[in-house]
């Protein structure tokens, strides 16, 4: 393997940094995912009948 210096790390590290943030943004915004994000987004929304505790009355 030749020898890699400082800044071509960093560039690499930088490129494969940019490429998961990018997937993870395509992921999150896939239509397919749409419904199941909307549910678990609306489920802090809803109200218990039995509160969990805490000093909420």
């Amino acid at each position: 393997m030749p020898d890699m210096d400082l800044n071509a790390l960093r560039s690499a590290v930088t490129v494969v940094s940019l490429l998961v943030f990018v997937g993870i943004v395509v992921w999150a915004y896939a239509r397919h995912n749409r419904e199941r994000f909307e549910d678990l987004g609306a489920l802090v929304l809803t109200d218990d009948d039995a509160p969990r505790g805490g000093r909420h009355e």
